[in-house]
């Protein structure tokens, strides 16, 4: 069996994951896990398949047409090497006055410790007492054992540079 990664982009419109994973089914894959979003009017999202080696060619060909109907598939190799098992996971929620930067200064702070973004999603939104716009962010992440009261530290002292309130909890899962 191929494991395959399939990035998906498009104009969005009903029957587009169908039309993806109709032809994984189709050559007898399987869709194991994915990430599929809708945002300012496009369809993006990353798929993890299987499919029997010998059917490979035949899926990425098939994907390769999808474009005339205005979805783009990216297929590469997923790898053999497995997922590596994370020492520690947690969970990040920010909340504060949108401004630029914001995701920026974050995430260099987590990557000089090392910690890896399993998962993010923001937003900006109306401030509830009409007070402009707030930037909300929420996130999983791993890290090496021991690097927690660190990043902890890290990112507080980020926090009161950017004014916003930041959580960082154990992933109970």
């Amino acid at each position: 069996m191929a494991s395959l990664l399939l990035t998906v982009v498009g104009d969005d419109r009903p029957g587009l994951v169908s039309a993806v994973s109709a032809l994984v089914e189709a050559r007898g894959g399987s869709w194991q896990r994915s990430q599929l979003t809708r945002l300012a009017g496009k369809f993006a999202g990353i798929a993890l398949v299987e499919v029997p080696d010998a059917q490979r060619a035949g899926l990425e060909e098939a994907l390769a047409a999808l474009a005339a109907e205005g979805l783009a598939v990216r297929v590469e190799d997923a790898g053999t090497a497995g997922e590596v098992v994370p020492a520690a996971t947690f969970r990040l929620h920010l909340v504060g006055q949108d401004r630029p930067g914001i995701v920026a200064e974050i995430s260099s702070a987590l990557a000089v410790r090392g910690v890896g973004i399993e998962e993010l999603l923001t937003d900006v939104v109306a401030a509830p007492m009409g007070g402009g716009m707030l930037f909300e962010a929420r996130a999983r992440l791993t890290m090496p054992s021991g690097a927690d009261a660190g990043v902890r530290a890290d990112l507080e002292r980020l926090a009161d540079e950017l004014m916003v309130d930041l959580e960082l909890d154990a992933d109970p899962a």
